[in-house]
């Protein structure tokens, strides 16, 4: 994907976030998918959150990020495999607003398939199944986007 692309797909993620209604708690909801073993969408990924994070921040407003990865976006939370996961660690430590959500599911299939069991970076939840856990946070008023 061209810089043109990334720039229109983050273009496109923050113009969609500007029409999301506010939860009835006044917090700005927001769940990001990640199903890819693909640095750069990784990044994306990680480049929306922290862009919807200070804006809300620079207005005063809250917002309520989960990143929630399954699938071959597994490998973006993997303590040996995440290419971004000196990325992760900042946020982790930065921003108490944005969570990492892990699918079991995917992570038990990979211990299978690998013979090992996967680590995962500090600060990531594991969730029973990512596609449920987006089904829940849609139903729970969460604008989720695929970057």
């Amino acid at each position: 994907m061209g810089m043109f692309s990334r720039l229109a797909v983050a273009t496109s993620a923050l113009l969609m976030l500007g029409s999301a209604v506010l939860a009835g708690d006044g917090i700005h909801k927001l769940a990001l998918q990640i199903s890819d073993n693909d640095p750069q969408k990784m990044n994306t990924v990680l480049n929306v959150a922290s862009n919807v994070a200070r804006h809300y921040s620079e207005i005063g407003e809250e917002a309520d990020i989960k990143i929630v990865a399954f699938n071959a976006g597994l490998h973006m939370f993997r303590a040996d495999t995440s290419p971004v996961s000196d990325r992760m660690k900042s946020f982790v430590e930065s921003m108490p607003n944005v969570a990492f959500e892990a699918c079991d599911n995917t992570r038990q299939a990979m211990a299978r398939k690998e013979g090992k069991d996967i680590e995962f970076l500090e600060g990531v939840e594991v969730v029973p199944a990512g596609a449920v856990t987006l089904m829940e946070l849609d139903e729970d008023g969460y604008t989720i986007l695929r970057p």
